[in-house]
């Protein structure tokens, strides 16, 4: 599948098992389905991007792993502090290898599906934090990113998105398979299983969760602190998180923040009523039998 990026270069994206990949994931994939988990990995896993929260949830896991030190969450930017197992970009080491580097307990961090996941953190009872997000806010946040990652296919319009979305023609795939599997899985696997939104309402107590998942203690002045800090408006002028150290050439931020606005309901500013009552019939349709509730605004 070519798809040509606003520079004018061909982006061929590549398939595993129907789900779409960057080329250099699927060229590394053998390594990447051999990975070798260890029973105290926690591994986060989200719907790409900060669409879901990734960057978000990350932030929060090492705040509460550093005992709310700010100054040693700053020891690096937020994509090395935390390896990305399918990320592959050669000659740099891929993450698998960094992941090995890594002294244990490790966090690490998936795009993956239940279904393309290494079947090695199944077998070793791992700990995974899944964070979700609402299918409309998704489409819209993850519109956006493309819009500005020079690694991802252009977009092209908005009306254009919305049927890539929808057909789950995406990198990482179909937003409805990676949820639903992730939420069938929760029972079955030490799986902390998020909103997005809740996270947004109440962070102090989505925080705590985390927190207790994690097996930590930390007192009540300190999460009070983490809080604060993980605050989107904190991570928006955070560099270490805000992506703003990354080339221009790979994530153009004129076109659109990284962090972009960090809300629940922006999609009533993109969908048109018609759109909305296609995608409402779509998704019923999709998430048939699926005890799972998302809020839509707040």
């Amino acid at each position: 599948m070519a798809l040509t990026s606003e520079l004018g270069k061909q982006i061929k994206l590549k398939e595993v098992e129907g789900t779409l990949l960057q080329p250099a994931t699927v060229d590394n994939w053998s390594q990447i389905q051999s990975f070798e988990a260890k029973p105290d990995d926690l591994l986060i896993c989200t719907y790409p991007k900060a669409a879901s929260g990734t960057t978000w949830i990350q932030e929060i896991v090492d705040m509460i792993e550093q005992n709310g030190d700010v100054e040693k969450c700053q020891r690096a930017i937020i994509q090395h502090r935390h390896p990305f197992i399918e990320w592959a970009r050669p000659p740099q080491p891929s993450g698998v290898e960094k992941a090995k580097a890594m002294p244990s307990p490790r966090i690490l961090k998936t795009h993956l599906s239940t279904q393309l996941l290494p079947p090695s953190f199944w077998e070793n009872n791992c700990k995974f934090l899944y964070v979700a997000r609402n299918a409309k806010d998704c489409m819209v946040s993850y519109y956006h990113f493309q819009r500005m990652n020079h690694m991802l296919p252009d977009p092209g319009t908005w009306e254009e998105y919305f049927e890539t979305f929808i057909d789950g023609k995406v990198v990482w795939g179909s937003w409805f398979d990676h949820v639903k599997g992730w939420w069938e899985m929760k029972d079955r696997h030490q799986i902390l299983f998020l909103f997005y939104e809740d996270i947004k309402r109440d962070p102090k107590h989505e925080i705590r969760k985390v927190m207790q998942f994690m097996g930590k203690n930390v007192d009540e002045t300190v999460l009070d602190k983490i809080v604060q800090e993980t605050s989107f408006e904190k991570m928006k002028e955070n560099p270490m998180t805000n992506r703003s150290t990354v080339s221009k050439s790979i994530m153009d931020q004129s076109i659109s923040s990284f962090m972009r606005k960090g809300t629940v309901g922006d999609w009533k500013n993109h969908f048109t009523v018609a759109q909305n009552e296609r995608f409402d019939e779509i998704y019923r349709k999709k998430m048939e039998g699926t005890a799972i509730n998302f809020c839509m605004e707040l």
